[in-house]
């Protein structure tokens, strides 16, 4: 948990950082059970550059993340949906229901998120 906070908050201005371990964080990083890992894994994944199909991968991925029983992972997943999206517009018309699913059903936090994310998927 310690070593995704560290890696989270190091790539928030230098993401190039991230380049060399993409495989490790999209195989084995990302498979981790752990709530606390989970969540900062969410916010690391969009850093990277991806391929289509690696996007894809990420995109059920932050899926299976919004099955969890933390609200912070459900929360930081549904982030990193729509920065999925932001990133490839192809996405925004399968983030936008999620996003608002979660509006109306999630828990506080992820309806106030869900409010500014749809703002940003609208003007995507």
């Amino acid at each position: 948990m310690r070593a995704t906070d560290a890696v989270e908050k190091l790539t928030i201005n230098h993401p190039e950082l991230l380049k060399p371990y993409k495989k490790l964080f999209l195989s084995k990083v990302a498979e981790i059970d752990q709530k606390e890992v989970k969540w900062h894994v969410a916010q690391i994944l969009p850093r990277f550059t991806l391929t289509p199909t690696e996007r894809e991968k990420i995109y059920f991925l932050l899926l299976r993340y919004l099955q969890d029983t933390s609200q912070i992972v459900k929360t930081f997943a549904l982030q990193a949906l729509t920065d999925i999206a932001i990133q490839d517009a192809t996405y925004v018309d399968r983030v936008r229901p999620i996003v608002l699913k979660l509006m109306k059903n999630g828990a506080p936090s992820q309806q106030s998120r869900g409010k500014k994310l749809l703002k940003t998927l609208e003007s995507a």
